[in-house]
């Protein structure tokens, strides 16, 4: 299969020129990224008349947008073109060899086909089915807006990847749900709209920690221990996070020209990191996202989902969403309805987690085979084996999949425990925040620990 010609036409950001960025430039881009869009994401729309999606707030975290914005589109487009191209691939529709050079063109080729048809086909649905409805006159410069914001967003996403620490996708959603932990624990503008540090006992607070502050003055013990439970559980997920990344299985190896010198190859248990529950919460959120504007379009509740201020209250949206099980059992409202959907939303999580991980580890080079030659071209071997690649990939498949699976359906279940149990914004955000985070400290660490500022070297450990 060869790439199509007009993809040699799409915009694309030039690759540098250096095989390895320092650290100045590296931080420089992310950081002017970072500003980019924060700074799109507070440009509204002009001549937008209602903004619909404005009551799904919580899918715009997963979605790395906000709502209404030039860029309300956010990383939508580019997940969904990931997910379609990688079961194409994955079932064997399209024939794509991934481990080539040629086949990995091909496979990047028709994800950017795919992100610019998401790209226009979002665009014209979102203003189409009412989610975002123009004024008069203005819907071909709202669609039009919206698909500027779409493209922008698939540039930065390149800038990021290429010139800067990580991937666009993972800084957008790590900077949203930064902004939504922060205003989540200490935003004092209450649900009236008022200053509640102004008249601390009356005007309800919306921040967790100044929740339990008002409580206790108050003396609303139920109050304060939900706002408690809240931040008790978004650091613990925290702790198990953290802990559960230094898991990995290490395979000793042997340098062939240096008799005595002995490494370890290390295979972590997110064996495929946190992309696979990037794309399930994604294409949880499309699909929710999509019940609710098929709902506004026809003006009644389908089998997709009906919705209630933006909650999801039947169809396939409500067994694929989740309920705060925590905060219903504080307050004594949890229903059996809201504990089947939990256990549906945690296997639906694992299950799915799994399968992205295992296409994304074939499709992206982490194979067995592809990590034996990395291994075999750096004058590695296995001790007591001849230097055969199929030896290694042998010792290779052994842990490579089990931990793709395991991993998978290990970070499924944290996000969805997340979800079901509360977090400060939603729980697979924060999981994802944590991820991501830990990540880039760890890159940073590892790659630019010569040429960093003397004190962010020593903040870094």
């Amino acid at each position: 299969m060869e790439v199509p010609s007009v993809v040699h036409y799409i915009p694309e950001i030039q690759s540098p020129v250096e095989k390895k960025l320092s650290f100045n430039v590296k931080l420089k881009w992310t950081l002017l990224i970072i500003a980019a869009f924060f700074i799109l994401a507070n440009v509204p729309l002009y001549g937008l008349a209602s903004n619909s999606l404005s009551r799904f707030q919580y899918l715009a975290l997963i979605l790395g947008t906000d709502f209404g914005s030039i860029i309300s589109l956010g990383i939508g487009p580019i997940v969904m073109a990931s997910i379609i191209v990688q079961l194409l691939v994955g079932s064997g529709i399209l024939s794509i060899d991934t481990s080539t050079h040629e086949g990995k063109k091909q496979f990047q080729g028709l994800q950017k086909l795919g992100v610019i048809f998401f790209i226009l086909f979002e665009a014209t649905v979102y203003v189409a089915m009412g989610g975002l409805q123009a004024n008069p006159g203005f819907t071909g410069i709202v669609i039009f807006q919206l698909i500027l914001g779409g493209f922008a967003i698939f540039l930065m996403d390149q800038v990021a990847t290429k010139w800067g620490f990580g991937s666009g996708t993972s800084l957008f959603i790590i900077a949203g749900v930064a902004w939504r932990i922060f205003t989540g624990l200490f935003q004092f503008i209450g649900q009236t709209g008022q200053n509640c540090l102004v008249d601390f006992s009356g005007t309800p607070c919306a921040g967790n920690v100044l929740v339990i502050l008002q409580s206790v003055v108050n003396g609303a013990p139920k109050e304060a221990l939900a706002a408690f439970g809240t931040i008790a559980v978004t650091a613990i997920i925290f702790l198990v996070i953290v802990w559960v990344q230094n898991l990995k299985v290490e395979v000793p190896l042997s340098h062939e020209n240096l008799r005595g010198y002995n490494v370890k190859w290390p295979l972590p248990f997110f064996y495929a990191s946190v992309l696979p529950v990037i794309l399930v919460a994604a294409l949880t959120a499309n699909l929710q996202l999509f019940a609710g504007l098929l709902e506004n379009w026809l003006g009644h509740a389908t089998w997709m989902g009906g919705f209630s201020q933006g909650q999801p209250i039947s169809g396939l949206a409500y067994w694929l969403g989740s309920s705060n099980v925590l905060q219903g059992l504080i307050r004594g409202s949890l229903e059996s309805s809201q504990i089947m959907q939990a256990i549906i939303h945690i296997l639906f999580y694992m299950v799915f987690a799994a399968v992205f991980a295992v296409f994304w580890v074939k499709t992206s080079g982490m194979d067995e085979s592809s990590q034996a030659e990395k291994i075999i071209s750096s004058g590695l071997q296995m001790p007591g084996f001849r230097k055969d690649p199929r030896v290694l990939e042998a010792v290779l498949r052994r842990y490579i999949m089990p931990l793709t699976i395991m991993g998978g359906a290990a970070i499924g279940l944290l996000a969805a425990l997340s979800d079901s149990l509360g977090a400060l914004t939603t729980g697979t955000a924060i999981l994802l925040a944590v991820m991501i985070a830990y990540q880039l400290y760890q890159s940073i660490a590892q790659q630019h620990a010569v040429d960093m500022h003397p004190v962010l070297r020593k903040v870094m450990g």
